[in-house]
């Protein structure tokens, strides 16, 4: 099976489908739960379409942490279920489902207690390892270790020796959420779901008390003109709009069952010679924890947990959200960031189930699943991890309203485009490298952002040369992968490619604007933009960048909300 471009003329092609035929299922939501909720109703056999308002993975499910993990603090709140939940995904992940996007990564925890801390801490490592084994998909990981204050000095360069008695060290594991999410999206599209992004639910079709479709808004095509609204009837709707789902129940006209509250949290980027350290590192806040990740030649740290009720598509991290974390990292490393160390800034939501409790940090990251109308399922709440079993709830739900026999959920055993043939390849990177004249670090780059898939790469260098070249400013990117962004992976402007399928508007200190331009001219002839589109997309993507570092320097929420609000989406919701 050969995994489906998702170029302009698919998306075409799957809004026209959507159009024609009656679905089984309609996903709404091209976050991770809802590219996880086609992929599992088009392996059961379901006719299925997913929506998506804005990019694939625009909202949470590219602003997180980048971790896949069993959540230490959920062990702490007794969270047994949820917690062994997760360690089994992750297992799957690494093991099976995406290894080659999936890595694990070591993160050391200071204690700066004798005695009862390693106790108290390493009890609950060893319960959290001894876990993951017991879920029968824990295997691959090195089992956590303790450490002296000297031996930990050593992984940890970094750390300021009056910050820790000793420490532990465990592992966890990481992935690039917004990859992640694409991959998953292609995964459905090879089975054959179709899926289209700037697509918008504008409202949902009703046959007295049940909903039997939505319609849908191309955003590509200018408001009013012909095509630009149709509908897409289905049997059952998915809504999987995370911190938007209340906006999209009122759609229906009834108040929703239960909410959903947004919590903020942001995440620092900074070069990986500012952290002098072998290992990640896990610390503990007043408030929550705080991660310092690797993060290719860069670490993130965060996060912040705040409730958050402004403009929900572009959450702003403000100066004091900035300086939270620099003061909190501070306190353990022997030479402190500044603000003139910190390459890039973002903010994403958590959709939380509100009603459980005043503190967003303390609200259950359990999901919730049920049929809120006739032909309506909505899913909400959860963690980037465990999006899977959110997907096979989702499905298993609607599958109550199609009235005929469905098959189980099989998305455990279903590899993500790429994985197949990933190890092989990984192995025969040194060959791989010789075959293409790319150097081995460029050739592992490749397989660890498109696993086997870094084949179509490698064809479109063949074809043209200049695009094995890395691309002028973002050097850790060839040009290959910007071209491919558009013709292969759904993007649709500028700022999807520089923002989601690269990670360039973090990783670096000018956050994109100087390969905007070289980036948009690659993009241009994909996807049939003239000299006109082409400067439109610059400019925006530069008037997004002063937008953001502008909010940065705002004292609070408010001010920086306003600020960020001054470079609005290049087509506005």
């Amino acid at each position: 099976m050969r995994t489906p471009t998702l170029g302009p003329a698919e998306r075409g092609e799957a809004l026209a489908r959507m159009a024609d035929q009656e679905l089984d299922v309609l996903v709404v939501g091209g976050g991770v739960v809802g590219a996880g909720t086609a992929l599992d109703a088009v392996t059961r056999g379901l006719e299925t379409g997913l929506v998506e308002a804005r990019d694939w993975a625009a909202g949470t499910s590219s602003r997180s942490s980048k971790l896949i993990h069993g959540g230490l603090r959920y062990l702490e709140m007794l969270d047994f279920v949820l917690v062994r939940e997760a360690l089994k995904e992750r297992g799957l992940l690494l093991q099976r489902l995406a290894p080659h996007l999936v890595k694990p990564v070591p993160f050391l925890y200071p204690l700066k207690h004798r005695a009862w801390e390693r106790l108290y801490a390493g009890t609950g490592v060893a319960l959290y390892d001894g876990m993951s084994l017991s879920s029968g998909h824990g295997r691959g990981l090195p089992a956590h270790r303790h450490l002296t204050r000297r031996r930990a000095l050593r992984v940890a360069p970094c750390l300021r020796k009056d910050a820790l008695v000793g420490a532990l060290q465990y592992y966890d594991a990481q992935v690039d959420d917004a990859r992640f999410v694409t991959t998953l999206v292609r995964t459905a599209a090879s089975y054959g779901a179709h899926v289209a992004n700037r697509a918008r639910v504008v409202g949902f079709l009703r046959e007295g008390e049940r909903i039997v479709g939505a319609r849908v808004r191309d955003m590509e095509t200018p408001s009013g003109e012909k095509g630009a609204d149709f509908e897409v009837r289905a049997r059952q709707v998915v809504n999987a709009t995370g911190v938007w789902t209340d906006e999209t129940q009122a759609l229906i006209g009834e108040r929703g069952q239960f909410h959903v509250r947004a919590s903020k949290g942001i995440h620092l980027v900074v070069p990986k010679d500012r952290i002098h350290s072998t290992t990640g590192l896990i610390l503990r806040t007043e408030k929550s924890v705080l991660f310092v990740i690797p993060w290719g030649r860069h670490w993130i740290i965060g996060t912040t947990d705040t409730d958050w009720s402004l403009d929900k598509a572009h959450p702003a991290a403000s100066s004091a959200d900035i300086d939270y974390l620099l003061e909190h990292v501070n306190e353990v490393l022997a030479v402190p960031l500044t603000r003139a160390d910190v390459q890039g800034v973002y903010a994403g939501l958590r959709p939380l189930l509100a009603g459980e409790s005043d503190a967003t940090s303390k609200l259950s990251r359990e999901h919730t699943v049920a049929h809120v109308a006739p032909g309506l399922v909505v899913v909400a709440g959860g963690k980037y991890t465990t999006y899977r079993v959110m997907a096979k709830d989702a499905v298993d739900e609607a599958v109550h309203g199609l009235d005929q026999w469905v098959g189980p959920c099989v998305t455990e055993e279903v590899p993500l485009a790429g994985a197949v043939g990933y190890q092989a390849l990984w192995n025969a990177r040194a060959r791989m490298a010789k075959r293409t004249g790319l150097h081995v670090a460029r050739v592992e780059h490749l397989l660890n952002r498109y696993g086997s898939l870094a084949e179509e790469i490698v064809e479109r260098i063949a074809e043209d040369p200049s695009l094995g070249e890395p691309l002028t400013y973002a050097d850790d990117y060839l040009r290959a992968e910007v071209v491919y962004a558009a013709s292969h992976e759904g993007a649709r402007h500028l700022d999807d490619v520089l923002t989601r399928r690269t990670r360039i508007s973090i990783e670096t200190f000018d956050r994109g604007t100087r390969c905007a331009r070289e980036a948009a001219e690659l993009i241009a002839p994909v996807l049939g933009w003239g000299p006109e589109q082409t400067d439109k997309e610059v400019r925006h993507y530069e008037k997004r960048v002063e937008a953001e570092r502008e909010s940065q320097l705002q004292p609070d929420d408010l001010t920086a909300d306003a600020a960020r609000l001054g470079a609005p989406d290049i087509i506005p919701l």
